[in-house]
């Protein structure tokens, strides 16, 4: 008869599945193409992703200042970014944006490449990069 090892499977006890615990649900207040502002700080940027909740590097996390560090149950974005002296990508929490009432496009290198029109403060992605 064959020896069994201790990692073996017994045929005899069925398998359990292991509880997977999900995040709350939460609600995203932005979509993809949207322009918004951060409400602490002096930049704007169109959104090109979206993750329900935080999904980022805890170094990146810890490295926000305790006082205004966001909570990580709720949607993060991530921007296509500009301020007076550069563009960039941004990765910034909900209860940190607000809406850009500007109705200035966003000025960033890369939005050609992703979204096509832009109109009522909102940029349509491409047809290529859509789902």
């Amino acid at each position: 008869m064959p020896r069994h090892d201790s990692i073996a499977h017994d045929i005899t006890r069925p398998i359990v599945p292991t509880e997977v615990v999900a995040p709350p649900i939460s609600h995203a207040n932005f979509s993809i193409g949207d322009v918004v502002r951060h409400r602490l700080f002096d930049f704007r940027g169109v959104i090109f992703d979206v993750d329900p909740v935080f999904a980022n590097s805890d170094e990146w996390y810890a490295a926000i200042p305790e006082d205004i560090r966001p909570r990580k149950d709720q949607p993060f974005y991530h921007l296509l970014a500009e301020n007076m002296e550069s563009s960039y990508v941004a990765y910034v929490s909900q209860q940190n944006l607000v809406p850009d009432d500007s109705d200035e496009p966003v000025d960033h290198p890369a939005i050609d490449g992703l979204f096509s029109d832009y109109a009522d403060g909102r940029y349509a992605l491409r047809q290529v990069h859509r789902h």
